[in-house]
This record gives structure tokens, C-alpha cells and sequence, in this order.
């Protein structure tokens, strides 16, 4: 009998605190879910629901005071060593925060090339490009010569260079124009399916959330509130008084429709 194949992440009981003593803040209580290879898992909640901090957990860059972060199987290490960051890659969700302003295009998309010793540099980055829609004249340009959209597709095509599995996408689309966004979020869709990548995409956004991903939790207060499944925001299958709340915050919410 053959075994079924691990989940892509696995987050059990993760905890991450902040701070001792009166300053000791929880933003993450013992929060679990699982993604499976090849899907799209949603985090989703008002600001302070602890999701962001979550990515940043898988990362290394929260503190992990509890539970365990699995990747295909395996406990990952306090460390995050090349291993992983050839695997997961996370895209931020300000994409000139998140580029060097004086560092060329071609120069953002090398380095990360060069610190795990790939030669064909330029192919590369040329293909990286064009995966996101720009053409190789980008290369030697600076991030303020380009628009947000275009900067968030750099930003992307950086994560994607090194060919991970699993990509993290904090609030990717939510400093954008509406138009861009959903320019964005059918490059992310495509992407996916081409690459079969494994998505845990964070946002405040409903219709977002329930429009990339195949699962979704809610989260309030660093805690899990509830898990659903694709479709159910908008058709209204949620059962916590919280879901509820965000939803008529939301109110009006529409899918994005997808190109």
C-alpha cells in the first residue's frame, strides 16, 4: 500500500510570541493547517489576526515559541539555510519596499543567481521576464522607473528565479490599483497552474482570498477562527459570528473575474 504524499507545509500548534513579561505579546496561538502540493491556501483576517506573521515564521524572521513547520515532511530548522530559500520564496506586499532603489532590475535578479551559483545568469533572467510579462529592456532599469504593477512583477519574477515550489505571498496586490490588481492576481493564477506551485497567500481582502485559493482559514487575534473551503465566502457557507462580521465589512465583495 503506497503512503499518500506529505503536505507541501504543514503548520501544527505554531505559536510566536513577542516581547516577555507585560510586553509578552502572543500574535500567533497555536494555530494549525496544511497545504497540499500544487494548491492554493488562504490566510485571511483584519489587521493584527496574526497572518502575516505566520509567513514570516515559515521564513525565520518570527520568533517560533511553539509547535512545528513541516515542508514536505520535514521539521524545518531554526535556521533557514539555501536549501530552503531554493524551495520557498516570498513576494511582500510593497513591491519598492521590497527592491533595492538603486540597484538595476538585472542586478536585483542576479544576486539571488549568484548566491546559489547558477551560471546560465542571463537566461534566466531573461525568461524570468518574460514569465511576468516584461520585456528583457527592463533589465537595466531602476524600481522608480517603474509603475507599481511593474515593480510587483520584478518582485515576482525574483521569487520565482530560483524556481521554488512554494511561494508566500503576503498581501501581494493590496498597494495597487484595482485594474493592476486583478492583472496581478491572473499572473500569480497562471503561474501556479504552468509551474504547479504551491501557494499560502495572506490578505484583508474577501474577494481575493476567495477567489486564488482552494482553502481558506480565518483568523482573529492570532487564533484560528475557522477553515473553508473554496467558494464559501461567497456563497455564504461560514459558521463563526466572526467570519460573518468580515464578510458584511466586506459587504458587496465580488470575485475578481479571472482572464
Amino acid at each position: 500500500m503506497t503512503n499518500a504524499p506529505a503536505p507541501r507545509i504543514e503548520v501544527q500548534d505554531l505559536t510566536v510570541v513577542f516581547g516577555e513579561d507585560e510586553r509578552r505579546v502572543v500574535a500567533v496561538d497555536a494555530v494549525s493547517f496544511r497545504v497540499e502540493p500544487g494548491s492554493s491556501f488562504g490566510l485571511v483576517g483584519e489587521s493584527g489576526s496574526g497572518k502575516s506573521t505566520v509567513l514570516r515564521a515559515i521564513c525565520g524572521l518570527a520568533p517560533v515559541a511553539g509547535g512545528r513547520i513541516l515542508i514536505d515532511g520535514k521539521p524545518l530548522t531554526l535556521r533557514r539555510d539555501k536549501a530552503f530559500t531554493r524551495q520557498v520564496q516570498m513576494v511582500f506586499q510593497d513591491p519598492y519596499g521590497s527592491l533595492h532603489p538603486r540597484h538595476t532590475i538585472d542586478r536585483i535578479l542576479s544576486e539571488p543567481l549568484a548566491i546559489h551559483g547558477f551560471r546560465d545568469r542571463d537566461r534566466r533572467i531573461t525568461r524570468a521576464l518574460s514569465d511576468v510579462g516584461l520585456d528583457p529592456a527592463f533589465r537595466f532599469r531602476l524600481p522608480h522607473q517603474l509603475s507599481g504593477g511593474q515593480r510587483q512583477r520584478v518582485a515576482i519574477a525574483r521569487a520565482l528565479i530560483l524556481e521554488p515550489t512554494i511561494l508566500l505571498l503576503d498581501e501581494p496586490t493590496s498597494a495597487l490599483d484595482a485594474s493592476i490588481q486583478a492583472e496581478i492576481l491572473n499572473l500569480l493564477s497562471r503561474l501556479r497552474r504552468e509551474r504547479n506551485l504551491t501557494y499560502l497567500f495572506v490578505s484583508h481582502d474577501l474577494a481575493v482570498i476567495d477567489h486564488m485559493c482552494d482553502r481558506l482559514l480565518v483568523m482573529k487575534g492570532g487564533q484560528a477562527v475557522e477553515e473553508l473551503a473554496e467558494g464559501a465566502l461567497s456563497h455564504r457557507q461560514v459558521e463563526s459570528d466572526y467570519t460573518r462580521a468580515l464578510m458584511k465589512a466586506s459587504e458587496g465583495f465580488v470575485r475578481p473575474d479571472a482572464a
